[in-house]
């Protein structure tokens, strides 16, 4: 595969984009001129495939790859940040970034055949749906029950707090766009969210950033569990091996299911580049066969819309909690429940 990962030194980058911070970053470089700017959410070991495909499809064009957390990507595009296509988990911020007119259209044979939930006013698309799941680390749960549901998982974190204390993961939703949408998604969807939220907060729960970090701890031994983690990323890691050691369970009670979705910038330098890439993106999340490609088609789960396992829908209700009093409010409530002293 022909990628190559560059290291960020982020005083390098400060000069470019002093507001926000990038993890990672890859160029893949073509045999024209034209440069592509891609700001994704997706880490680079799992996004690679895509990046590849596209640079045998296109070989004129250099790719130019960075990887930010949803709220970094949110802020670098409210700035203008010179970048093509941007790519998220975060569906709300996404949207609210199209709603706000940081989005041109782009019209397509492959955005057509998207189901409506998947996109909105040719602006905004999916191209997956991703599960939340729980990653525990067998060896951790030895001897006990494998819970379904919250009201289990939550019946097991009290009844057994000196196996779990210091060892539940979930996501600090204060500075994760895609924890935030997970937590108050599910708080809308069921009351067992805060009984299991409170009972977290008596285990001192350590708190993180992104899925593939909680999901490394769980591996490591130094988590139990890790709640709220993208099921792809958990998929993918187990697919590369971990020794028995993860297990990935769906709660049956309710499951988040979100669209990760693109949209060409409203200020893109080459936007016909950007089309072609979110065309190849559409038709990956199109496929009616598994493939070579870690992030899941956009057709899962498309047959249970509407019911508890549907994925979250496309539209203005996903800015209500994006509303500033309301993310107050919703973020006094979660302090509470999580950081008790």
């Amino acid at each position: 595969m022909r990628i190559a990962c560059l290291a960020v030194v982020l005083s390098l980058w400060a000069v470019v984009a002093p507001a926000y911070e990038l993890e990672d970053h890859s160029r893949i470089d073509g045999t024209g001129p034209r440069v592509l700017r891609i700001l994704s959410t997706a880490d680079l070991d799992v996004f690679a495939p895509y990046l590849d495909a596209f640079h045998q499809a296109y070989p004129q064009i250099t790719l130019d790859y960075a990887v930010a957390s949803s709220s970094e990507l949110h802020r670098a595009i409210r700035e203008d940040a010179s970048f093509d296509l941007v790519i998220s988990s975060a569906m709300d911020l996404q949207f609210q970034l199209v709603n706000d007119g940081y989005a041109r259209s782009h019209e397509s044979v492959l955005a057509d055949a998207l189901p409506v939930w998947a996109r909105w006013r040719d602006q905004i698309f999916a191209f997956t749906t991703e599960p939340a799941v729980v990653v525990i680390s067998t060896e951790r749960f030895a001897g006990l029950s494998i819970p379904a549901t919250r009201q289990e998982l939550t019946a097991i974190l009290r009844d057994h707090p000196e196996r779990f204390q210091g060892a539940v993961g979930t996501y600090d939703v204060r500075e994760s766009g895609l924890g935030y949408l997970f937590a108050t998604q599910e708080s809308r969807a069921t009351d067992a969210y805060w009984r299991l939220s409170e009972v977290m907060g008596r285990l001192a729960p350590r708190l993180y950033c992104c899925s593939s970090a909680m999901i490394d701890d769980v591996l490591s031994g130094r988590l139990a569990l890790a709640y709220n983690v993208l099921g792809s990323y958990a998929a993918d890691r187990l697919a590369r091996g971990s020794g028995g050691r993860l297990q990935i369970l769906r709660m049956t009670d309710f499951s988040n299911v979100i669209l990760r979705t693109a949209f060409i910038t409203r200020s893109a330098e080459e936007p016909e580049a950007a089309g072609w890439f979110l065309d190849l993106l559409l038709s990956i999340g199109l496929r009616d066969t598994p493939g070579p490609w870690p992030l899941p088609p956009v057709g899962d789960g498309s047959e249970d819309l509407g019911s508890v396992f549907g994925p979250i829908r496309l539209g203005p209700a996903l800015m209500v909690y994006l509303d500033p009093l309301n993310r107050q409010a919703f973020l006094s409530e979660w302090l509470d429940a999580i950081e008790q002293h």
